[in-house]
């Protein structure tokens, strides 16, 4: 039993030992261990803070990116519309130019057509008259006393008059 208690002289110096390590210790140990210590936690807390801040910068620039990226995809929504509607617009006016084109086109025919057929009605009214007139001058110089005669003699000039054409 006397090993499990221990003398005390031992315990005396065991005593003045350990108090002595606690001095030297807290002198020349203590001090630069909690001041490594105190140095690495204020370390580490600036280093997150810095991630705190680096992740919430990330954060505004993926939202500012998505703002631009929404912003350029409503420009280009915009710039598509006022092309279809640019090009929408010069196709009815290319429509309405071709369309007025081709009504002038038309009346203008219809006009030189008129007026071939008024010079072609008045070229046949002028051929009947002078017919008219030859057959009448025809007629009056010849003496004709019978009316069988002058039906048969109209006749023969209007067989002479086909037979001409």
């Amino acid at each position: 039993m006397e090993l499990l208690t221990p003398g005390t002289g031992l315990l005396f110096w065991q005593v003045i030992i350990f108090l002595t390590l606690l001095l030297v210790l807290s002198k020349y140990a203590w001090k630069p261990i909690t001041e490594s210590l105190k140095e690495r936690e204020k370390f580490i807390e600036d280093s997150l803070d810095s991630a705190k801040k680096a992740e919430e910068e990330l954060v505004n620039i993926q939202k500012k990116n998505e703002e631009l990226l929404s912003e350029a995809r409503k420009e280009r929504e915009k710039i598509l519309a006022e092309a279809k509607t640019l090009s929408n617009s010069m196709k009815d006016d290319a429509k309405n130019n071709a369309k007025e084109m081709a009504d002038k086109i038309i009346a203008d025919a219809k006009k030189v057509i008129d007026s071939e057929k008024d010079k072609a009605m008045n070229d046949v009214k002028n051929t009947l008259a002078e017919l008219s007139i030859d057959i009448a001058e025809k007629i009056i110089k010849k003496d004709l006393s019978q009316d069988s005669s002058q039906k048969k003699y109209v006749e023969d000039l209007i067989r002479e008059i086909n037979k001409t054409k």
